[in-house]
């Protein structure tokens, strides 16, 4: 679990939260507009969003060992390409090889791989993945900062790309498990979700859920820091409470690791939601004082990263986990990935408050979407809902 853990620290330090280092010494550098240089994570996560379905396939398949190793080696090559590029064309081309990458290493293949390995036990081995995970800009960020300073933006790209051939690419190698041996009950390994209009139900409320989440942190994501200088506060302010969101995740996720699994994963979902709504309804609306509402927002956030790998899981049953995540994961990271232009122009058009306005409808939107899953579990023998 721990070269899970590391594996996926560089996956999201080097992809997702690169450009919050990078971004602008890019720009500045190059003169490439900073939206297109921005937008190249936005490129990323399409590109992840349209594989992560034949990735779920392929790791139902064969094991998680081999998707994840080729996961590595497309980060590096994709890095290597950024940190050569000579005209944004080219960059943009690299961040499609991350973006390939990303739909290969990060949280959903990984959830996937352990739910190949475990099966219905599956749901310690995925809180504990999350808590590695949460420290990612804890550490990636500090060592972005460092590079960029002492070898520049192209060096840091390219020591990330030595990083996946030299780290991540053996731990996966030698410490995932193939699974190749694994035997799953054939008939539903890669059997479409389609047993009953009653998962078809809450397989499409899932996917609903996580949208709505999804969007709402990756309009965070990037315009937190605009958002709270709009209610008043100085940059350095903004930046302090921002900063909160990080150890409210982590803090969140270890108090759901304590609970040991004894509630249900909805339970989870159910969690994640509602704080994720009072800090964002909490800073649309200013009924609470600006870092309860990121200590609020980030616990949300920090156990919805387990609940999108344990609620699937309880609902579905591990039989076809792996495509079956594949399928949730597109949707979600599209709704991701278009979240900053759209908050963009929401921000232009309509001002910082309307979008806060914006993102509580959508927190309660999902907070009025999740009583709707029923909760139930699955028989690890027979494989049926009980």
């Amino acid at each position: 679990m721990s070269a899970l853990g590391v594996f996926e620290i560089l996956a999201w330090g080097s992809s997702v939260y690169l450009p919050a280092v990078l971004a602008l010494p890019i720009s500045r550098d190059t003169g490439w507009p900073l939206p297109w240089v921005v937008g190249g994570v936005s490129v990323g996560l399409l590109v992840s969003a349209a594989a992560s379905p034949r990735v779920g396939a392929t790791i139902s398949a064969r094991g998680g060992r081999p998707v994840l190793a080729l996961g590595a080696v497309l980060l590096a090559l994709g890095l290597a390409v950024l940190g050569l590029s000579p005209n944004l064309p080219v960059f943009l081309a690299g961040w499609v090889v991350v973006g390939l990458g990303m739909g290969m290493g990060l949280y959903d293949p990984a959830f996937a791989t352990l739910g190949r390995l475990y099966g219905a036990d599956a749901r310690s081995a995925i809180t504990t993945l999350t808590l590695w995970g949460g420290f990612a800009s804890t550490v990636c960020w500090p060592l972005s900062a460092f590079m960029v300073e002492h070898v520049g933006w192209r060096g840091a790209c390219l020591a990330y790309a030595a990083l996946h051939v030299c780290v991540t690419l053996p731990l996966a190698l030698l410490f995932v498990p193939s699974g190749a041996g694994l035997a799953l009950p054939s008939a539903r390994r890669d059997e479409p979700l389609s047993q009953s209009a009653g998962e078809r139900r809450d397989f499409l409320l899932l996917v609903g859920v996580l949208v709505l989440c999804s969007t709402i942190f990756g309009l965070v994501s990037v315009h937190l820091l605009t958002l709270l200088q709009a209610r008043g506060e100085t940059l350095a302010a903004a930046v302090a409470f921002g900063a909160m969101v990080g150890p409210s995740q982590v803090g969140a996720r270890v108090i759901e690791m304590a609970g040991r699994g004894r509630h249900h994963p909805l339970w989870t979902l159910r969690a994640a939601v509602a704080l994720t709504a009072v800090g964002v309804c909490a800073l649309a609306f200013d009924i609470l004082p600006v870092a309860a509402a990121m200590v609020f927002y980030g616990a949300g956030n920090g156990i919805l990263s387990i609940a999108r790998g344990t609620v699937p899981l309880a609902l579905f049953g591990p039989d076809g986990y792996a495509s079956v995540m594949g399928r949730l994961a597109r949707p979600a990271q599209v709704a991701q990935a278009l979240a900053p232009t759209v908050g963009a122009v929401l921000l232009a058009r309509m001002g910082p408050h309307a979008t806060l306005v914006t993102l509580a409808v959508l927190s309660m939107a999902a907070l009025g979407v999740v009583p709707l899953l029923r909760e139930r579990g699955i028989d690890p023998h027979s494989g049926r809902h009980i």
